[in-house]
């Protein structure tokens, strides 16, 4: 039997919403990784930086621009105890700079990949997946990477029908 960890990175505070800036007190991941676990069985883990970004969005986005380009692996707050357990990951994260946070990496990086199945779940206002599919495969060698979902941050409260055809297509349901 196959078991399934549902790992993601969000951000809440202020975000950004078509065009407006908003505050809000879960982020847009953490609002579709809940509507996951209303659809399926699974573990959940959240990716946290001991140190957050600043709260306010252009800084905070200042900051991720920042870890990206100096390949800078922020220390998380904590890390599932056992990994082996789990054949399938959902790996859910917001589309920073056209690719996953470096928090997301770093989680990537701290476990053996080979042999699991990765789904990648990311959250945007517009810029899709970026370049996070093919990164995830860069840092979880030998996992099988399937295809993503996008999902416009402004929209995940009427996402559940196109979550739950995703994870319909992928097997997970």
């Amino acid at each position: 039997m196959t078991k399934t960890l549902v790992a993601f990175f969000s951000r809440a505070d202020e975000n950004y919403f078509g065009g407006a800036m908003r505050y809000v007190k879960v982020g847009n991941t953490e609002i579709v990784v809940g509507i996951i676990n209303n659809l399926i069985e699974a573990d959940t883990f959240k990716i946290e930086m001991k140190e957050p970004y600043f709260p306010v969005y252009m800084t905070c986005i200042e900051e991720a621009k920042k870890d990206l380009r100096q390949g800078y692996r922020p220390e998380l707050v904590q890390l599932p105890n056992n990994m082996d357990q789990y054949d399938t990951i959902i790996l859910g994260y917001p589309n920073y700079w056209g690719t996953m946070p470096m928090a997301v990496v770093t989680f990537l990086e701290q476990f053996d990949s080979t042999n699991k199945t990765i789904l990648p779940l990311c959250t945007n206002e517009g810029s899709g997946m970026g370049l996070s599919e093919r990164d995830i495969k860069k840092y979880a060698k030998g996992a099988t990477v399937k295809d993503g979902l996008s999902i416009l941050g402004s929209r995940v409260s009427q996402s559940e029908k196109q979550v739950q055809e995703w994870l319909n297509k992928q097997g997970v349901m």
